[in-house]
């Protein structure tokens, strides 16, 4: 017969047995500071531009490429994977659905712009693409932080960390993006560097968001996963992506994704 924390565990509700599973305030809190640690990666990786005035559209891509294999590997191990094992396939697909309409429906009604090709004519117009293009970032920064956050919805810690630490790395060549086109428009290297972490301070709002809910309303826990995992794949798909290829540099940038994908897959069967 089957009683106390057993009884539950038969009915796989991880949520109804608190005296061996960490508490919903202890997960908010992990995947609130999990999404502040994102938002702290980007700035470290701006750090560069104090250092470095320019970076090659070679290196640039190549960056670009890298973060996107990791998103990649986090999206399909992290998010979609976990959605379907939690909830099944048809909720999984369905929440999975609805984060690519959302992110596809904000990308076309916020003026933004990709990231920059450093084409654009001089002065005011250029130092406004530059601002669009931060924009751009904070916006693609939304579904990172709630990917974050509702990692830790399951209440594996281990599985959460690994997710938040994937996006902070892949973070990091976004945030010496922006430094160094504010640099290259003549910020000094300390505002830049300041205003590409303040790019990303939308994850640890979005990463609150994101864990409340899903730890308060259990059954969400799927369709939020799912639902990150699709808003992650609408930007890898219609930005990253893309745009590591557009200067021409295909080869780097796909040794680049290739990279980071066997880095993240790495670390999610290591870790998780």
């Amino acid at each position: 017969m089957l009683g106390g924390c057993d009884l539950f565990a038969a009915h796989k509700d991880w949520r109804l047995c608190p005296e061996e599973v960490i508490s919903h305030g202890e997960l908010i809190a992990a995947g609130f500071v999990a999404g502040l640690g994102c938002a702290l990666a980007t700035g470290v990786g701006s750090v560069p531009a104090a250092f470095v005035r320019h970076a090659s559209d070679r290196v640039m891509d190549s960056l670009l490429g890298f973060a996107a294999g990791i998103m990649l590997a986090a999206t399909v191990f992290g998010l979609i994977t976990p959605a379907i094992d939690e909830g099944g396939t048809g909720k999984a697909l369905l929440g999975l659905l609805a984060g690519v309409a959302l992110l596809g429906l904000a990308d076309n009604l916020v003026p933004h712009l990709h990231f920059l090709d450093g084409s654009n004519g001089p002065g005011a117009a250029r130092l406004r693409r530059v601002w669009l293009f931060i924009l751009a970032l904070t916006i693609h920064n939304l579904p990172e932080g709630l990917a974050v956050g509702v990692g830790f919805g399951p209440g594996d810690i281990a599985a959460g960390i690994v997710l938040a630490v994937g996006i902070g790395i892949q973070d990091m060549p976004e945030g010496l993006a922006v430094s160094l086109s504010l640099v290259r428009e003549g910020y000094g290297s300390r505002r830049a560097i300041a205003y590409a972490t303040l790019t990303g301070l939308a994850e640890p709002v979005t990463a609150l968001i994101g864990i409340s809910l899903v730890v308060i309303i259990g059954p969400l826990i799927p369709f939020g996963l799912a639902f990150a995992g699709g808003a992650m794949l609408y930007i890898l798909i219609d930005e990253m992506i893309p745009e590591s290829h557009h200067r021409g540099n295909h080869l780097w940038a796909t040794s680049g994704t290739v990279a980071g994908f066997v880095l993240m897959t790495a670390l999610e069967r290591l870790f998780a």
